[in-house]
């Protein structure tokens, strides 16, 4: 595929680090603007050139960075607006609560977990005493926009415990265009390995995509602290629909337009080898109420339909390995199959990537991968090479110094083929800085796209953010 030559024009800079950017029409307003989320806990938006404040929420984030050497997965990680925002104010956030700092569900540093397929311990843990044994508590919240201008929280949707500080996935609040229902998309829960297996358990709710019917009112403004479905009360589960499983850690969902359906688009970060994405258009999903039924009366469900990226025992298109040195030769490194019976039980059941490119990266004319950070359909016409492509943002080349971020494009495919990819190559100039992709977005027709860009990765590095346009 041909490389693509573009610039990046930047829109504002000096910000905490970017996790969401996305446009929307201000009741009253006539123009689209763009708002952007930043991990700390500020919501800005642009207007005629100038930055507002939208929203301050940075005394309801949990301490970042603290635990983890200022490195952190957890923050405002989601924002969305009601797709009648314009009329009824309302809009989305999911953000780790402040105050809410355990221990971890396992002791170590929050990567170090890796599972010993010679030691049935390793593959086989439960994650036990929850109420304590866990690092932070997430919510999603519903907000409403007053008359005033000024926003107010009007109820908590849920409230999930989370095992570990990273995985908690990023834009991970969305709309759906086909059902009008909020998408949240949660990571596995983190550590590495997925060591509970949350991701395949149909009861967990890390590792999902969960459709959430928000016009339905539960009638509980604070619901209970769960990490399992069947905890939720019973108004709540009826909310709820699971859309797939096998997740790892993914920068939300997105939606393109195709005819008459939509295809939907999912980034499933890696583990050690391979970052991917998923493609699909029909999907059956499963009620959670009738997740629930079955768990109690302990009955098989019918999962043809479903969807599962097959993680934890594929990573991609593979089999999930752990990579042991080869000390005379670091080419030669063995990679040993780390759950070889559960790539087995989900090889059937599993979709089959549209994308998947690699960490150690021998073609020529391609790159060494780190963390896949973004996906966005392009349906504008004013970069003619990219329309109705798919453009998806790497967090750093591996290996280059100094760091930059990977832009890149592949084409749709509806025959869930395997896809090849081509670079995005912008003319900007970081100079000697760093320079960490660390988001993407579009506007509401999706015919612009926005950089978000980041010259740390230690959350308490503040104002190292920028974001910009991309433009022919």
């Amino acid at each position: 595929m041909i490389n693509v030559k573009v610039s990046l024009r930047p829109i504002v800079s000096r910000l905490n680090l970017p996790t969401v950017l996305k446009t929307a029409i201000l009741p009253g307003d006539s123009m689209e603007r763009l708002f952007i989320a930043t991990q700390v806990g500020e919501i800005f938006y642009i207007g005629n050139g100038v930055i507002r404040t939208f929203l301050d929420i940075r005394p309801q984030i949990i301490k970042l960075g603290a635990s983890s050497g200022g490195y952190d997965e957890r923050g405002l990680l989601g924002l969305a607006f009601h797709p009648n925002f314009y009329f009824n104010g309302l809009f989305y956030l999911h953000y780790s609560v402040a105050g809410t700092q355990g221990p971890g569900a396992l002791p170590g540093a929050f990567e170090s977990f890796k599972p010993n397929p010679c030691d049935s311990n390793t593959l086989n843990m439960k994650w036990v005493n929850r109420e304590n044994h866990y690092d932070h508590i997430d919510t999603v919240e519903e907000w409403i926009l007053q008359s005033n201008g000024q926003p107010y929280k009007k109820r908590t949707l849920l409230n999930i415990r989370r095992p570990f500080l990273n995985h908690n996935g990023v834009n991970s609040l969305n709309f759906s265009p086909e059902t009008g229902h909020l998408v949240l998309t949660t990571g596995d829960g983190g550590s590495g390995y997925d060591p509970f297996n949350l991701s395949q358990d149909d009861m967990e709710i890390a590792g999902k995509i969960i459709e959430m019917d928000v016009g339905k009112n539960t009638f509980i403004d604070n619901p209970p602290v769960v990490t399992r479905f069947h905890e939720l009360p019973l108004p709540i589960q009826e909310t709820l629909t699971v859309i797939a499983k096998g997740v790892r850690n993914i920068p939300g969902i997105s939606f393109q337009r195709f005819y008459n359906q939509y295809i939907k688009y999912i980034g499933n970060v890696g583990q050690d080898l391979v970052e991917t994405i998923f493609s699909f258009i029909h999907y059956k999903g499963m009620p959670v109420t009738r997740l629930v039924q079955a768990f109690i009366m302990n009955t098989g469900l019918d999962q043809e339909g479903f969807i599962n990226f097959g993680w934890r025992g594929w990573e991609g298109a593979f089999p999930t390995s752990i990579i042991k040195g080869c000390s005379s030769n670091s080419e030669l490194n063995e990679k040993t199959i780390a759950y070889y019976d559960e790539a087995i039980k989900t090889s059937v059941q599993r979709l089959q990537p549209l994308l998947s490119y690699y960490h150690k990266e021998p073609r020529p004319g391609k790159f060494g991968a780190t963390s896949l950070t973004g996906v966005q359909p392009y349906m504008g016409k004013d970069i003619p090479q990219l329309a109705g492509n798919v453009v998806f943002t790497d967090l750093a080349r591996a290996s280059q110094l100094p760091v930059r971020g990977v832009l890149a494009y592949t084409k749709v495919r509806t025959d869930c083929n395997l896809n090849d990819f081509g670079f995005i190559e912008p003319d900007y100039d970081f100079g000697d800085q760093s320079a960490y992709y660390v988001s993407l977005g579009t506007n509401l027709n999706q015919s612009s796209l926005y950089l978000g860009v980041n010259g740390s990765m230690k959350v308490a590095d503040s104002n190292q953010g920028t974001v910009f346009e991309i433009i022919p």
